[in-house]
């Protein structure tokens, strides 16, 4: 005798432990994915944390909130926090859980691979927080480490570096890096291989194109910092003497090895975000995306131009100026693709019937902050221009207009978008769009003045400062606009509860969207499509609700 099969209703009345259970072992891409952005917005809250006492140190003159070896701390694990364990969870968590939605297959290649990966990145992100308890070996106080994101030798020796917490840090990202190489290569083989009938490359979603070149880059990126951080451990445990200047080695080559990584990162980072963006923009214009073509072309350009500008990370270190004439020209090279994009999203809305939901505002403040952060790019890659301000906090005000306000304002235009999707319930306008505007102001008070200050001549990395430098103002004003970020992630995490408890429901389609993640029930079943889907478009969701208008003709 056989019985009926459990009712979903029943299934979510089942003891805590063995829905934790179900979530631990699974296999399914949409759970996985949104551990990984859980994962990444608990870090992100930490992060900011960090950040936050970091400027209540720096907001006047001879402030006494934290001494000198923590601020080293807090702003090595800041960084490192924001760009391994924030960006990258959150954005490979996103494509974990739409692209096999928008392609119209069931899973991932691997799933148990892709399961491997996420657990590889969590148990690296908890390695690198435990410094704090073990830092020091287990029989000492904790300490975190306080070599900087980007580890310069030769504060990573052991001459240099206290305690075991500089290999916490090697080990940490060395975990969650290999976990980060094998979801790229489950990705790229998922594009490639499993995309339903009728899609073929130039009818995928641009979301699908930006994903798999921002994939094929983590496969080609991460191995080298994986190189590196061994060869590091060699120096520090074994003796050896690759970034050991003392003992012959080159604290550039370190540099030369990390910034091979660390500037297609910056791109690993921000694909994603023009990712979203191309997904939004149409929507709520009401128009199809403005050169396709042009796009996935600019997309394939940026990809490939991003392993080729490490070096102007490096203008200040001494290099030939043959060396520097080269990637000052590839760096403003990078510039004609990402201006592609930037022309073709304004296109797309001139004309276009816009409708200002709270994915669209976060949309059009990525495309002024971005904007910013890429112009005040263009002028650090004119070398005398960037030796003037190397290593000062025009340099962090750029790469915080770049990494926060392009990155994590599409992060949030990506949750209000496909949160209906994925909870099934729909976010508050009214409590979003006030999201936004703390935010945004926020964000511009926090981030616009340390373009002053670092022209007149503040140094990133000091803990702080004399009456007499004329920064007081500008550092002052620059943290009161922490506080209205915090405001901004308060409205988003009331907005977050409030909806999945008593949100209104949001249907399949709520945006009235084209792609096909949005012919599914909300949120997805596990099997994702009770029958393959076939497409003629890159629009199936028109066809289907437009039988009489065969636009995709014209595709």
């Amino acid at each position: 005798m056989t019985t009926a099969p459990e009712s979903p209703r029943l299934a979510l009345k089942a003891p805590p432990l063995s829905r934790l259970h179900e979530w631990v072992v699974t296999v399914d891409h949409k759970k996985l994915g949104l551990m990984y952005i859980t994962s990444g917005l608990l870090f992100f809250i930490i992060g900011g944390l960090e950040a936050t006492m970091m400027r209540w140190q720096l907001a006047w003159s001879d402030m006494g909130v934290v001494m000198p070896d923590e601020f080293n701390r807090l702003f090595t694990m800041h960084g490192t926090t924001m760009v391994f364990l924030v960006g990258m969870p959150i954005l490979l968590g996103s494509a974990n859980y739409l692209v096999p939605l928008m392609i119209g297959t069931r899973d991932l290649a691997f799933p148990r691979l892709n399961a491997f990966g996420f657990w590889l990145f969590l148990f690296g992100g908890l390695l690198l927080y435990f410094s704090y308890f073990g830092g020091q070996g287990l029989y000492g106080m904790g300490s975190a480490p306080d070599v900087g994101w980007f580890a310069y030798a030769p504060l990573t020796e052991r001459t240099f570096s206290r305690g075991h917490s500089t290999d916490y840090w090697i080990l940490g990202l060395l975990v969650s890096g290999f976990g980060s190489i094998a979801t790229g290569i489950n990705l790229v083989a998922t594009i490639l291989c499993m995309r339903c009938k009728g899609m073929s490359l130039m009818k995928m979603p641009i979301f699908v194109w930006i994903m798999l070149i921002d994939a094929i880059l983590v496969v080609i990126a991460m191995p080298p910092l994986a190189a590196s951080q061994v060869m590091l451990l060699f120096d520090r445990s074994l003796g050896a003497h690759f970034f050991d200047v003392q003992g012959g080695g080159s604290a550039v080559l370190w540099q030369n090895l990390f910034w091979f990584f660390g500037h297609p990162e910056v791109y690993i980072l921000i694909l994603p975000a023009f990712a979203f963006v191309s997904e939004i923009i149409p929507v709520f214009c009401r128009k199809v995306l403005f050169g396709y073509p042009l796009m996935v072309a600019a997309t394939v350009a940026i990809g490939f131009i991003s392993l080729g500008v490490w070096v102007h990370h490096m203008f200040a270190v001494g290099l030939s100026p043959a060396v520097n004439t080269a990637f000052m020209a590839s760096t403003m090279l990078i510039a004609v693709p990402t201006g592609i994009k930037m022309f073709n999203w304004v296109a797309t809305m001139y004309g276009g019937k816009i409708r200002l939901h709270t994915p669209m505002l976060f949309s059009l403040g990525f495309l002024v902050q971005f904007l910013f952060g890429g112009l005040t790019g263009i002028m650090l890659a004119v070398v005398p221009f960037d030796w003037q301000v190397s290593d000062s906090y025009f340099v962090v005000g750029h790469f915080h207009y770049v990494l926060f306000g392009g990155l994590v304002f599409t992060i949030f235009a990506a949750i209000y978008y496909w949160f209906p999707k994925v909870s099934g319930k729909m976010l508050s306008e009214r409590i979003g769009k006030w999201h936004f505007w703390t935010l945004f102001i926020g964000f511009n008070l926090t981030f616009a003045p340390m373009h002053v200050s670092g022209m007149l001549g503040m140094p990133r990395r000091i803990y702080t400062y004399h009456a007499d430098r004329g920064w007081e103002i500008w550092n002052l004003i620059s943290s009161i606009g922490v506080l209205f970020q915090i405001i901004g992630v308060l409205f988003f995490a009331w907005n977050l509860l409030r909806s999945l408890k008593k949100g209104k429901p949001a249907g399949d389609d709520p945006w009235d969207a084209w792609t096909l993640e949005w012919s599914t029930p909300s949120p997805p079943p596990a099997w994702n499509f009770d029958v393959d889907p076939e497409v003629r478009s890159r629009r199936p969701l028109w066809d289907k609700k437009h039988p009489e208008d065969p636009d995709w003709k014209y595709e």
